[in-house]
C-alpha cells in the first residue's frame, strides 16, 4: 500500500475518533439535560375549562387505562371527546365501556367518517371540534397515559397571553418484550434527550402529539385543523404556525407516559422509518446531523481503520470505543433511572445498530406506512396517497 493511501487511512481514523469523541460529549450532556428537565418546577393553577380531544384508531393494548387516565383529572371543569372515523373501529367498544363505567355526561364519543385530507387523524380532530364546549383545547394521542394533575399542569402556562401553545415530551414505558423495549430505547435514550439538549442550547422548535394545549382562538388564527389536513407531521406544522403568529410554544416539564407496544420487528421498523422520514422532511439539517449522536458508528470504523494505519492509533481507538460505549450506557442508565424504568442498558449496542440502519434507510425513499395505508411524503411534508 502506498504512503499516500496509508496517510489517508490514518487521517480517516483520526477523524472518526474525533467524531466519536464529540458523540461521547453529547451523551454526557444529554444525561445532564434529562436531570435538569426533571428538576424544573411543575406549573400549577390551570383552572380554565378544557375540552380534551382524543383521536382514536384501533384498540391497542392498554387503551382502556390510557383513555381512563384523561377522564380522572383533578381539574375543576373539563370534557373529554373521543373520536373515530369507522363505525366498526374496535376502539368504539372500549370507549363505550369506559363511558358506562364512568357514568358521566362530560365524556362522549364522536363517530364521523368525514375526510378532509390525507391525514386521517387531523380529519378526526376536525370532526370532534364541533362538540368541544370550551375555549381551551388539549389534543393528545391515544397511546398516552397521564396523572390526575396533568390538565392543571399543561394548561397553566396559557394564562399568559404570550404563550400560544403548550406541548409535552413523553417517556416510552414498554411492554416486557424485546421489540417494545427497543422502541422505548429510541424514545428515552435518543429522541427525548436530543430535544432537551436542543432546548438547553436555545434551539426550541419542538411540538409533539403527546400533548398540545392551546386556546381555540389560536387554532382559528392559524387556519384551524383544515390547515394541516395533508401534513404527516401535523404536530410540528401546528407548532410552526403558532410561532409564526409571534406566540411562544412552551415545553412543559410534565412528561406524558407513552404506553409502548411493538408486536414484532417489522412493526417497530415501519414505525421508526416513518418517524425518521418525517424528521428528514421537516428538519433535514437536524436529521442529517443526528448521526453525530451515534459515537459507536464512528468508534467501530476508527478501530478498523487504525488496524491498517501506520500511526500508533491502536490503543487510542480501543479507548475511544470503550468511551463511546460507556457514554451511551451512561445516558441510557440515567434516563431509565430518572424515569423509574427497569434498566435495559444492555440493549444499547443492538439499539444503536437498528438506529443506524433506519437512519440510512430514511434517505432511500419517501414512502411511509401509517395506520395500514401507504403514502409518499412530499418535499413540503404533505402526504400523498
Amino acid at each position: 500500500m502506498s504512503g499516500a493511501c496509508l496517510a489517508v487511512i490514518a487521517l480517516l481514523a483520526a477523524l472518526a475518533m474525533l467524531l466519536a469523541g464529540v458523540g461521547c460529549l453529547y451523551h454526557i450532556g444529554a444525561a445532564f439535560a434529562v436531570r435538569r428537565h426533571l428538576r424544573k418546577p411543575m406549573p400549577t393553577g390551570g383552572t380554565a375549562p378544557v375540552s380534551v380531544l382524543k383521536p382514536l384508531c384501533g384498540a391497542e393494548p392498554g387503551l382502556y387505562e390510557n383513555l381512563a387516565s384523561f377522564c380522572r383529572q383533578d381539574h375543576p371543569c373539563y370534557q373529554v371527546i373521543f373520536g373515530v372515523r369507522e363505525a366498526d373501529d374496535p376502539a368504539i367498544a372500549v370507549v363505550r365501556r369506559l363511558i358506562a363505567d364512568l357514568g358521566r355526561d362530560d365524556v362522549e364519543l364522536v363517530i364521523d367518517g368525514s375526510l378532509r385530507g390525507t391525514n386521517y387523524k387531523v380529519s378526526n380532530l376536525g370532526n370532534m371540534l364541533a362538540r368541544a364546549r370550551h375555549e381551551v383545547l388539549v389534543l393528545a394521542d391515544s397511546d398516552m397515559r397521564v396523572a390526575p394533575h396533568y390538565l392543571s399542569a399543561v394548561t397553566a402556562p396559557l394564562a399568559d397571553p404570550a404563550n400560544g401553545l403548550v406541548t409535552c415530551l413523553y417517556v416510552g414505558r414498554p411492554r416486557p418484550d424485546l421489540w417494545s423495549r427497543l422502541g422505548a430505547g429510541f424514545i428515552n435514550w435518543g429522541f427525548l434527550p436530543s430535544v432537551l439538549v436542543g432546548e438547553a442550547l436555545g434551539v426550541d422548535e419542538g411540538c409533539f402529539g403527546a400533548t398540545m394545549a392551546l386556546r381555540r382562538e389560536t387554532l382559528e388564527r392559524v387556519g384551524g385543523f383544515a390547515a394541516f389536513d395533508d401534513h404527516l407531521a401535523d404536530d410540528h406544522a401546528l407548532g410552526v404556525a403558532v410561532r409564526r403568529l409571534g406566540c411562544k410554544v412552551v415545553l412543559s416539564p410534565y412528561l406524558v407516559d407513552d404506553d409502548l407496544h411493538e408486536p414484532d420487528l417489522a412493526a417497530l421498523y415501519a414505525h421508526e422509518l416513518r418517524w425518521q422520514r418525517t424528521i428528514r422532511v421537516v428538519a433535514p439539517g437536524g436529521h442529517a446531523s443526528s448521526i453525530m449522536t451515534q459515537p459507536l458508528a464512528f468508534a467501530l470504523p476508527a478501530l478498523a481503520l487504525s488496524a491498517a494505519s501506520p500511526a500508533p492509533f491502536g490503543w487510542i481507538a480501543i479507548f475511544v470505543l470503550c468511551a463511546a460505549l460507556a457514554a451511551r450506557i451512561f445516558c441510557a442508565r440515567t434516563a431509565d433511572s430518572s424515569f423509574g424504568l427497569l434498566p435495559c442498558a444492555w440493549l444499547v449496542p443492538l439499539r444503536d445498530v437498528l438506529t443506524l440502519v433506519v437512519f440510512v434507510h430514511s434517505f432511500l425513499g419517501r414512502r411511509v406506512r401509517w395506520r395500514g395505508h401507504l403514502f409518499r411524503v412530499a418535499a413540503d411534508g404533505r402526504l400523498v396517497p
